[in-house]
């Protein structure tokens, strides 16, 4: 029998053991995924209705579980989903999260430690609340999601897990899109912002490949990843860090033309009826800012929004949804800017919450960060070219699970005429996490070291800063192998 095999048999057991002492029903679904995701016919149970994958043995488990199974033999790869019937439940929502979290997920895996938390939310009148975590089985990073409901006399709860996390991110976001629970007659409401605003419901984040897919700032705003963007929220505005796309590389010389570009592709295929349309057709800025707004008919939820699309230098396409227009002007202070217009900093620094934060188990494989620059040389005197000089440099960190990293700089410098010097310098050791927001290195360039370090999401990936606590700016590093 496989070590994963033996993992199921034996949680398995430790569920069972849990239903004597507390008293739980639960409906099991434990699934791999094989190919593509297919998805049968809707299951309600309990109060829950969700659209399990066809195509799975099942077994039924002595009046408590049904076992929808497939086991990927070859990869080892395996992914467990539970809904768990409602119980009596303490009336609030966190208490209740925090039993469940000790209950489902530490009793059989304590390794599991405290998860990284979402806001609450509210669906069908229910409060939610979700929480991540890790733990380590068969070598391998298991990550789990505990999905709590609770109408303030009631308590229910979905639990994922999966050691492939970046194989199964389609299926399970599928599988948990399909979840719905049944109305209750009085909602319990989740706590309102400061700000006295009708909260904007957080959306859950996509399951990925990382630890932290959350990130909850000082200032009230809340940043979460999904798939074409980072979505962040506070009170009743939802902001949308666009990833880049292939279209920013072409070169587009009239500010309006880009503008209407990337409206249409990224604002308008999700809104309709556009009404009192807004655009800034030129600026005076060197690093001219593209500005457009409007009334728009939201085709997912029916309900009229104003959207803004802003961008300007690096910050990216932030497209930013507010009630109504005046909301929006309330909030960032910007109303009908004209050409001469430089107040852009409260849209620029919505950017900066693309920011998420380094979990322990996140950095194994091969970083890289490039860099190369010139200079070309005139004569003052009669302004003829008289040479010119280039630089390049690449720092690259190897981590891999033991906690043990490699890193290597290589500097290439030269000039017309001259030959190219290339220069090297080797480093390893071991590194561990400070914080989730701090590295340290035992040896780089003969001394340990303290980098300030954090990820920042694209399409599909994730960008590491990294950031010398002595001295200098963030650096930033892709994953190559």
């Amino acid at each position: 029998m496989k070590d994963y095999e033996k993992y199921f048999l034996l949680n398995t057991c430790a569920v069972c053991w849990l239903n004597i002492n507390y008293m739980k029903t639960w409906l099991f679904v434990l699934f791999v995924l094989a190919g593509f995701g297919t998805f049968a016919q809707p299951v309600t149970f309990d109060v829950f209705t969700a659209t399990v994958p066809e195509g799975w043995t099942k077994d039924e488990a002595v009046q408590s579980n049904i076992n929808f199974t497939k086991i990927n033999q070859q990869q080892k790869t395996w992914c467990r989903f539970l809904v768990y019937k409602s119980t009596v439940g303490s009336g609030n929502l966190r208490d209740d999260f925090n039993k469940e979290w000790s209950e489902l997920v530490l009793a059989a895996n304590p390794g599991a430690g405290v998860p990284v938390m979402t806001e609450p939310v509210t669906e069908n009148g229910w409060s939610v609340i979700s929480g991540t975590g890790q733990f380590m089985f068969d070598n391998k990073n298991t990550t789990v999601i505990l999905k709590t409901y609770s109408d303030g006399q009631r308590c229910a709860s979905l639990l994922v897990m999966t050691n492939d996390p970046t194989g199964f991110e389609s299926v399970i976001n599928d599988f948990l899109s399909s979840v719905s629970i049944t109305p209750v007659s009085n909602p319990v409401q989740p706590p309102s912002p400061d700000s006295g605003g009708q909260q904007v419901q957080i959306p859950a984040p996509m399951v990925t490949g990382f630890q932290f897919n959350t990130s909850n700032f000082d200032d009230g705003w809340t940043s979460v990843v999904k798939e074409d963007w980072v979505e962040v929220v506070k009170g009743d505005i939802r902001v949308l860090l666009h990833y880049p796309r292939e279209e920013e590389k072409k070169y587009i010389s009239q500010q309006d033309e880009k503008t209407r570009l990337f409206w249409n592709l990224l604002v308008a295929p999700r809104y309709s009826n556009l009404r009192n349309y807004e655009m800034l057709n030129y600026s005076m800025s060197y690093e001219p800012p593209h500005f457009a707004g409007g009334l728009l008919r939201d085709n997912q939820t029916g309900q009229d929004v104003w959207v803004t699309l802003f961008e300007k230098a690096r910050t990216g396409w932030i497209e930013i949804i507010t009630k109504d227009k005046q909301s929006f002007v309330n909030a960032f202070g910007i109303n009908n800017p004209d050409s001469y217009f430089s107040e852009w900093d409260p849209l620029m620094k919505l950017a900066a919450y693309n920011k998420f934060a380094v979990g322990e188990n996140d950095l194994s494989g091969k970083w890289s960060n490039d860099f190369s620059g010139s200079s070309s040389y005139y004569s003052v005197y009669t302004g003829i070219y008289t040479g010119s000089t280039t630089y390049a440099s690449r720092v690259t960190f190897t981590f891999d699970k033991s906690k043990k990293y490699k890193w290597h700089l290589v500097v290439a410098s030269g000039g017309t005429g001259i030959r190219t010097n290339v220069e090297q310098v080797n480093a390893n050791g071991a590194y561990k996490h400070i914080s989730n927001w701090q590295l340290w290195f035992s040896d780089i360039e003969k001394k340990p070291k303290t980098y300030n370090a954090y990820f920042s999401c694209i399409k599909g990936g994730r960008i590491l800063w990294l950031q010398d606590t002595g001295y200098g700016d963030y650096s930033s590093f892709g994953r190559i192998e």
